[in-house]
């Protein structure tokens, strides 16, 4: 079911605007781990809790203002903020939002990012309307806490967890064959949402990040070469039904498509038998033509919304990250900036493991982290370089707007 007045509602605005100032005042946000999934053994995670961002929000955001960064992605839980149907709690939210304002940093507010309420079922016909009554009380809710800009993701990576719920079983709901449906699922249920918050807050601005991949068939098997191309570009399929390039009986529009992020990792470029391809192979695509490309697709402010990397390699990832990204700026790529996610090591989720790929480690009981020193030193040597490219980039397109 299409929302009230979808079809029509801000139709005759442009589509397709030109930002001629950047989203963001650092090149560089960090990302908090905010998962809160249900694990298949019945389990659920709160990586807000578990890392004590919730205990020692302040001191994170201070962190990050300290390290040039000001801006954040953050979560709002959506299974603490709504207990029981129809009743929501944004407590939390409101000493999340307080810490930030009084270290002045911008957040972008994750609504759903990977759990929900037990007594919401994704697959129910009343699901878009749920996520849209969430959006609307924290949008109520924002309204009266800040006058700050809002920007909000509805729903984090709909292709992946589509995918991973809905067709392999990996994550919550645990389901086969049923990507499709699940995907078509979060797109209206997003779209229930932006039009929520937009009544409340007609300012609100919307990052719909997705994981960027690249699938390279066998060379030996030529029959995979058209597997690899469809899978690569199923990743898009969110971007485009939120846009209405495909089934457009959802209701998708080019409004819904505000800001696009893309998620990078290490493992997101590999072959169709799960091999993870390593900078510098042969097929090894790079990341500045990905990011090009996809900015030529779709004509949108683009974000590189989560990138990061384990262990020993992380000043080394951000290395390569941030030269691509310049490259891609080069080439006319609208990037608004790169966050670091996660910013805080963490539990890993299915074992509890240490897991070292944050630019803080575990806090102490006084909320100190121990900093990867590598990771702060490249990132101090790549912030200028960024953003200079960001700003002459900007420059230009004021420039060409004039």
């Amino acid at each position: 079911m299409v929302p009230r007045n979808v079809q029509n509602s801000r139709v005759e605005e442009s589509v397709e605007p030109q930002e001629t100032e950047p989203l963001f005042d650092s090149m560089f946000l960090g990302g908090f781990e905010c998962s809160c999934q249900k694990l298949e053994n019945g389990r659920r995670l709160d990586l807000v809790e578990s890392t004590q961002h919730e205990r020692f929000a302040r001191q994170d955001y201070a962190r990050l203002r300290a390290a040039n960064m000001t801006g954040a992605r953050d979560g709002i839980n959506w299974v603490l903020s709504e207990p029981r149907p129809g009743f929501f709690d944004f407590g939390r939210a409101a000493q999340s939002l307080k810490a930030a304002e009084a270290e002045n940093v911008q957040v972008i507010w994750d609504l759903m990012h990977f759990g929900w309420p037990d007594h919401v079922d994704v697959f129910s016909t009343t699901f878009p309307e749920r996520l849209g009554r969430y959006a609307r009380a924290f949008a109520q809710f924002l309204s009266s806490e800040t006058e700050a800009l809002p920007m909000i993701v509805p729903i984090n990576e709909i292709s992946y967890l589509s995918w991973a719920g809905g067709d392999v079983r990996c994550m919550n709901p645990f389901q086969m064959a049923r990507g499709d449906e699940l995907k078509a699922q979060f797109v209206l249920a997003t779209i229930h949402a932006m039009e929520a918050i937009w009544d409340v807050l007609p300012r609100a601005r919307f990052l719909q990040p997705e994981p960027l991949i690249n699938i390279v068939s066998d060379p030996a098997q030529p029959k995979t070469r058209r597997r690899a191309e469809c899978d690569n570009l199923y990743q898009f399929g969110a971007w485009d039904m939120l846009s209405g390039r495909v089934w457009p009986s959802l209701g998708g529009a080019p409004k819904y498509l505000d800001i696009v992020g893309v998620n990078y990792y290490p493992d997101n470029q590999f072959m169709l038998d799960g091999t993870a391809l390593q900078v510098g192979d042969p097929d090894y695509r790079p990341l500045s033509e990905m990011l090009t490309e996809t900015g030529k697709r779709y004509g949108r402010p683009m974000l590189v919304a989560e990138t990061g990397c384990e262990g020993d390699r992380r000043a080394a990832w951000l290395h390569y990250v941030a030269g691509e990204c310049r490259a891609a700026m080069r080439a006319g790529c609208e990037l608004h900036g790169v966050v670091l996610y996660p910013i805080l090591n963490h539990p890993g989720w299915l074992d509890e493991r240490h897991c070292e790929n944050g630019l803080w480690g575990y806090a102490d009981q006084h909320g100190h982290r121990e900093e990867h020193g590598p990771l702060a030193q490249e990132l101090r040597r790549q912030e200028p370089l960024l953003r200079d490219e960001r700003d002459q980039l900007f420059v230009t397109r004021r420039l060409i707007s004039a």
